[in-house]
């Protein structure tokens, strides 16, 4: 409540101060790109809900939307075939990061770290940082199509997303396993959890829906480019952590918040927006967003530390 609160805030002020903030484009872009960033937010919480990091989100995102690419211009696939074969293979790469930090017993902070690398590389290889820029119309169209002249189609692919893991993590048994697993591994265990097998599956979920984010930038641009996250898919850290921190997650496993992570992207999203209109260096943005991490990450500290001194955990 406090966050979408704060959005609020934030929204009048900049529409009050800022002339054509609230304009129908502004808010579509706005709303698009909150969308694509909430769905790489989602791919990191998966992850973090066991305790876990993937730091390969883009990398995966990337090579998903490559193979896209690859299968829809060069083998002539349909859209819709294509689609569920790039979510898949972005399931297969995450599975690659969960079986090896299972088996390992190395944090994940460092498996992910070597197969951000690995998978990056290894597509630049095969595809020779060539782009795939002769897509069918219709994948640029669906990227700009507009409801009610302000709303993006990627912004409700996200909040369904939402809608489907806060229903997942409550209502399944998959769901309340990796939230177990997350808040006490070993009581876990105990309880009959085979938590190797939960965090792997946390891995996958992670890579596929990196794989969605990957699909949804490739609407945005109309092309799938090596380029889209940053080196190494290291653009994509900055807003894969923020979203789910300001949400709420914690970052020791055990509790996740969907909807703020929803939430968490939509305020970086209209503060960035603001900064933006009001010329503010790009270096400055990415200095306030790093710190508002931090000062989330110090929060989220603190907040467990009083809880364990009341006894609540």
């Amino acid at each position: 409540f406090g966050l979408a609160m704060l959005i609020a805030v934030t929204l009048l002020v900049f529409s009050l101060t800022l002339d054509g903030f609230t304009s129908p484009f502004s808010l579509f872009t706005i709303g698009r790109q909150v969308g694509i960033d909430t769905m790489i937010g989602l791919a990191m919480m998966a992850v973090i809900v066991t305790g876990g990091l993937d730091l390969s989100i883009g990398a995966i995102g990337v090579c998903c939307a490559m193979a896209f690419g690859w299968l829809v211009q060069i083998l002539g696939l349909p859209i819709l075939l294509a689609i569920p074969f790039a979510v898949v293979f972005g399931a297969s790469l995450g599975f690659i990061n969960g079986f090896t930090v299972v088996k390992s017993g190395v944090h994940s902070f460092i498996i992910t770290l070597a197969t951000m690398s690995i998978f990056f590389g290894v597509m630049i290889f095969l595809t020779k940082a060539n782009a795939y820029n002769g897509l069918p119309p219709e994948v640029q169209a669906f990227g700009k199509m507009k409801f009610f002249k302000t709303i993006s189609p990627l912004l409700l692919i996200s909040i369904v997303m939402c809608l489907f893991l806060a229903v997942f993590y409550k209502m399944t048994t998959l769901g309340r396993q990796m939230l177990a697993a997350g808040a006490n591994p070993r009581a876990a265990e105990l309880s009959g959890i085979r938590t190797g097998r939960v965090i792997m599956a946390c891995h996958m979920l992670t890579g596929a829906l990196a794989a969605i984010a990957g699909l949804m930038v490739t609407a945005r641009t109309g092309a799938s480019v090596p380029s889209m996250a940053g080196h190494l898919g290291q653009d994509w850290l900055l807003p894969a952590f923020l979203a789910p921190v300001l949400g709420g997650t914690l970052l020791s496993g055990g509790r996740v918040s969907v909807i703020g992570t929803l939430l968490g992207a939509g305020f970086v999203n209209v503060m960035t927006s603001g900064l933006l209109l009001m010329r503010v260096g790009e270096f400055w943005i990415l200095a306030s967003l790093g710190a508002m991490l931090l000062v989330a990450v110090l929060v989220d500290r603190a907040r467990q530390q009083f809880l364990k001194t009341k006894g609540m955990i």
